[in-house]
């Protein structure tokens, strides 16, 4: 059985590295890890691949950046080649960025099945590039594995037929599940100053932010940063700044906002260069609150009981809400800061995992490919 799995930016590497274990158990499976490129940046996706064990690429298209059109496009013709050479039984996909939705699109063209990991997702927002990215790669999907009831609902809507749907639970929470201890064993928390002695951590907060509506509209990012920056007099708040916000941070003279070396007492957001996956890990896992714009990290900080405020007027991901411990607030600067203070102001939890999130999907995905593809070669 040949596989292939196309990943290309930082949350494709955690929910493909526990597929890739557990791959390695069955010697009747061959299989092939192809990194389009999107994400080239070392701290963007080098170091990840370190910190998950992933092997090496055995293909790297070095797509880079581009605009969406001309990264799908680009990518869709660097990876036909690839396939046709390799002729995969099946293509994996994750997730919902440009690579995603290329790959499918140019496997399916082939005559070859995809199966599409994390789908089923909806913000109904199609605005989202992502979400454009989602529903285009379901349709085509042969295997769609599903990480919460909410996708198997809206694929259902959509006319897929209940025989090509799987509730298989999160392969993202795998990854964290498995690395957890060895984050808690970082030392990135005492580079911070945030380690007392042995005896847990002073309170802080952490910062993501790098959706387009958030980052590319000077008056939203404005008014995100000085709700964060009345919220820092509170309390430190670290930001592990993406380059397009830090690059749309200065051009839109917002610098003010960050704490710098000549802050007296550290005052104000606290800018970080961005993380690898394992010290990313234990800031999250330690922090007292959370603000994101990205869906993965409402998923880990639900995973981690760490309660999370969403800066959008949707989530693609509501069992985060349901069961775990996010709220969604938008990008009202007022809002953003009373949710906050309310959440400092009384005790953490508790919170519940999703259903099958229990660090055992990837398993669930590999068995059922097998049963798929055994039945399709009639093994």
């Amino acid at each position: 059985m040949r596989l292939l799995s196309v990943v290309g930016a930082r949350p494709n590497f955690m929910k493909i590295a526990p597929i890739v274990a557990e791959l390695k158990k069955f010697p009747d499976i061959e299989h092939c890890l192809v990194h389009s490129g999107q994400h080239y940046d070392e701290l963007l996706s080098g170091s990840f691949f370190t910190d998950l064990a992933l092997p090496v690429p055995d293909v790297n298209l070095q797509t880079g950046s581009a605009s969406h059109a001309v990264q799908t496009a680009e990518i869709m013709k660097r990876i036909e080649p690839v396939l046709i050479n390799y002729r995969p039984h099946m293509v994996l996909v994750v997730g919902d960025v440009n690579s995603t939705i290329a790959a499918a699109l140019t496997a399916v063209k082939l005559g070859m099945g995809v199966a599409h990991i994390e789908a089923g997702l909806r913000s109904f927002d199609m605005t989202m590039p992502e979400e454009v990215n989602r529903k285009l790669t379901d349709a085509i999907s042969t295997l769609l594995f599903v990480t919460e009831q909410s996708g198997v609902e809206n694929l259902k809507q959509e006319g897929v037929p209940a025989e090509r749907i799987f509730l298989v639970g999160n392969v993202m929470i795998d990854c964290l599940l498995k690395h957890r201890e060895r984050a808690a064993r970082s030392s990135f928390l005492d580079q911070l100053g945030m380690s007392k002695n042995g005896s847990g951590c002073s309170p802080y907060a952490v910062l993501t932010l790098h959706r387009p509506s958030n980052v590319d509209d000077a008056q939203t990012l404005q008014g995100i940063l000085s709700a964060v920056s009345a919220l820092a007099a509170d309390l430190p708040v670290f930001f592990p700044i993406h380059p397009r916000t830090r690059k749309n941070i200065e051009s839109f003279g917002l610098q003010q906002y960050l704490a710098n070396a000549k802050t007296a007492g550290g005052v104000g957001i606290r800018p970080l260069e961005p993380l690898g996956y394992l010290d990313f890990l234990s800031l999250n896992n330690h922090a007292r609150l959370v603000l994101t714009d990205s869906g993965g990290i409402q998923e880990e900080t639900t995973a981690l009981g760490v309660p999370c405020l969403t800066l959008r007027e949707n989530t693609e991901r509501p069992a985060t809400v349901e069961h775990g411990s996010n709220q969604i607030v938008g990008v009202n600067p007022d809002r953003i800061l009373g949710a906050s203070r309310s959440i400092l102001q009384r005790p953490v939890g508790p919170f519940e995992r999703p259903p099958l999130w229990d660090g055992q999907t990837a398993p669930r995905i590999v068995r059922i490919l097998r049963e798929h593809l055994e039945a399709a070669l009639g093994a």
